[in-house]
């Protein structure tokens, strides 16, 4: 009875507090997220005042808030537009990998960390938080932008790039051969393309399949279909987050609009949970002695990844300024950075602190440069003002000879045309869901 009291107690004042942040954050314009953040981090291992008794219960919690983020993503777009922006997007995967895995792989080797390290803090440093960046386009409504497919697109790359990496680098941290790292990597990705085969050729049958008129009904199918899914996904070396995207992407039209309307607020709870979870389980003594070079290469990973958003938005056609916010929205890192350091520490310890620092960083940094990257741009980049034109006073004094020379040989200068400034509104394109 203790346990459920304390339980009870702690659960009350975590969500309680939530609520208190999140509206202190909305008065001022701002994403909670860093403020969830630091909130755990406070109350976390090391805090202040530690919380034990709800421990389980938040992280369980916080495995269904990243579903349920994806999920509600997935929702959005169909298969079609899916298998779209993976066709047009791929290059842009590409420029991601290079950019943003190249300093992390870098960093361990200058460490002298060693090649298996490498490879873990190279995925710590490439890819970017789904749950995080799906939060910040929720929070500054940019789920219908232009750039936002362009974003999807370079997460669901990077996503279902897990199924090859973390298999991968799971074989290499064992020790296994390259039969047995093969054999789990065929899994990962036929358990992927089964999937995809679903959504694409089936996607209408499902969703006649889960449709429902009474909004509880619809809502416990729609939830545990897609907890189930994550869950096999999970057990079959597969991201739970691909699963929950991928049951999204596979539900269409009326469904998909029910099972938005009824999921968005359990969305909110859980995903607010989930960065309460990451504070919690950071220790703020860890991150002093690794601060410096965890700054150094989110600084450089911050700008891989602005260049990563600008490349694959020009690619997409999107305006200037969406492609300043395409790059700022994917800077965040998160969920997927902290499971590969938990991977790696059993081979090199001091990755742990090094990556959560990192990600502290980042995923703090995020939502600042999601909303400032663009007007920041915009006024960097803003051309000064053209010199006024020279006084009529000389002119009017010179003889009326000179004054026709002088005037005959004036350059004819054209009126430029002025480009209506990009706005989001000008950037923005109906959401399909």
């Amino acid at each position: 009875m203790h346990d459920t009291t304390a339980l009870l107690i702690e659960l009350g004042a975590i969500i309680l507090g939530l609520g208190i942040l999140g509206r202190l954050a909305g008065r001022v314009g701002f994403s909670a997220i860093p403020l969830y953040l630091l909130a755990g981090l406070a109350f976390g291992h090391g805090g202040l005042l530690p919380l034990n008794a709800s421990e389980e219960f938040v992280a369980t919690g916080a495995e269904i808030g990243v579903i349920l983020l994806l999920l509600l993503l997935g929702l959005e777009y169909s298969a079609s537009e899916l298998v779209s922006n993976l066709k047009t997007q791929y290059p842009s995967g590409i420029v991601d990998f290079v950019l943003n895995a190249v300093p992390g792989a870098a960093a361990a080797l200058l460490l002298g960390w060693g090649p298996v390290a490498a490879v873990a803090l190279a995925g710590v440093t490439w890819i970017s938080s789904s749950g995080v960046i799906a939060k910040v386009l929720g929070d500054l409504g940019r789920l219908g932008n232009r750039e936002t497919p362009v974003i999807l697109g370079v997460l669901v790359i990077e996503d279902l790039a897990m199924a090859v990496y973390l298999p991968l680098l799971t074989a290499l941290l064992a020790g296994l051969s390259l039969a047995g790292g093969s054999l789990t990597l065929l899994i990962s990705l036929g358990t992927v393309g089964a999937v995809l085969y679903l959504a694409l050729r089936h996607g209408r049958l499902i969703s006649r399949a889960v449709s429902s008129d009474n909004p509880e009904m619809l809502l416990l199918v729609v939830l545990g279909l897609t907890v189930l899914v994550a869950g096999v996904a999970q057990e079959l070396q597969v991201s739970a987050a691909v699963g929950a995207f991928l049951v999204g992407i596979a539900l269409s039209g009326e469904v998909a609009e029910g099972a938005h309307n009824l999921l968005a607020p359990l969305r909110d709870l859980f995903a607010a949970v989930f960065f309460v979870f990451f504070g919690l389980n950071t220790d703020p003594a860890a991150i002093p002695p690794v601060l410096v070079p965890a700054l150094i290469l989110a600084t450089i990973t911050t700008l891989t990844k602005i260049g990563t958003g600008w490349y694959a938005a020009k690619r997409a056609g999107v305006r200037t300024a969406g492609r300043w916010r395409t790059g700022g929205t994917l800077v965040a890192r998160g969920e997927f950075s902290i499971v590969i350091a938990g991977l790696a520490v059993g081979v090199e310890p001091r990755i742990g602190p090094l990556a959560t620092a990192y990600v502290l960083i980042l995923v703090i940094l995020g939502p600042l440069a999601a909303r400032w990257t663009e007007p920041l741009a915009r006024r960097l980049t803003r051309k000064p003002a053209p010199a006024a034109p020279a006084p009529a006073a000389a002119a009017a004094t010179a003889s009326p000879e000179a004054s026709a020379s002088a005037v005959a040989e004036l350059p004819v200068v054209e009126s430029p045309v002025a480009e209506p400034p990009a706005t989001e509104a000008n950037d923005a394109a109906p959401s399909h869901s």
